[in-house]
């Protein structure tokens, strides 16, 4: 679904969710039911953070050319313990 704008001559600006490609350049105000234009703006863009861009990189990095393993990690030799709620669950 894409947000498209749409301006009103008596009641102002509202946006309306429709499928994409399919809004008219007429629609109907949903407050007084009157006829509005539709209004073309640029795309509601934010800047990307360096982490996330650097995160996006990598895992398109990884979908084109995956890095190959040739063997199993070795286990850390930390143990995680259990969950101390599970200790008290019944017992068959």
């Amino acid at each position: 679904m894409a947000t498209y704008e749409y301006l009103c001559s008596r009641c102002g600006p509202f946006d309306v969710k429709l499928a994409m490609g399919t809004a008219p350049e007429v629609y109907g105000c949903p407050v007084c039911t009157g006829s509005a234009r539709r209004v073309y703006s640029s795309p509601g863009l934010l800047p990307t953070s360096n982490v996330a861009a650097a995160l996006h990189d990598q895992e398109e990095q990884a979908r084109e050319a995956p890095a190959i393993v040739s063997e199993v990690p070795p286990r850390s030799g930390v143990r995680q313990q259990p969950h101390p709620a599970l200790s008290r669950l019944p017992r068959p």
